[in-house]
């Protein structure tokens, strides 16, 4: 029986890993292919209304976190950045919730996708400034990394006060 259960474990284990990778690499390429769009459409342009001044597309190039938060700091932002993904992997097999492995995935992915900028883009290696390219008023500009980490910060509130446990009642015991 115990066999029985611990092959069933492991199934679900390997379904929650499929669940979180599948959405990080999901965010990740969506990122990177609407940065990919930014530069060549927008970055000689100015900015485009899409809803009026409700929604508009703006390319910037962002050294810092949101809200300007943090623009001397990158090399700080891009090694948090990396110790956030190797966190995310650590934890992740202890996993025993498909919420809670989408909300690591969504952050994984954001994470990824900012991540590369930093590593990839001008000026130079985990200095590299992020693209950033939704407007909405009153909002710093954003991209889809940001969006998937700011649904993540929203899909964990749900499921803590729905009281869903990441980790089961099983493995907090042992």
């Amino acid at each position: 029986m115990y066999v029985v259960q611990a092959e069933g474990r492991a199934a679900l284990g390997v379904q929650r890993w499929r669940t979180l990778l599948s959405v990080a690499w999901f965010i990740w390429i969506l990122d990177l292919a609407t940065k990919a769009w930014v530069v060549s459409r927008l970055s000689h342009r100015t900015s485009i209304k899409v809803i009026g001044e409700f929604f508009q597309l703006t390319y910037i190039r962002n050294s810092g976190a949101a809200f300007s938060f943090a623009t001397g700091a990158t090399i700080f932002l891009s090694l948090f950045g990396v110790i956030v993904v190797f966190v995310i992997i650590y934890f992740a097999p202890r996993i025993d919730s498909k919420g809670w492995s989408i909300v690591l995935g969504l952050v994984m992915g954001g994470v990824l996708g900012n991540l590369m900028d930093r590593i990839f883009r001008e000026p130079g290696f985990m200095r590299g400034h992020v693209i950033d390219w939704m407007q909405l008023p009153h909002w710093p500009i954003f991209n889809v990394a940001d969006s998937a980490i700011v649904c993540a910060a929203g899909l964990s509130m749900v499921l803590t006060a729905r009281n869903i446990s990441p980790i089961s009642k099983k493995e907090l015991r042992s």
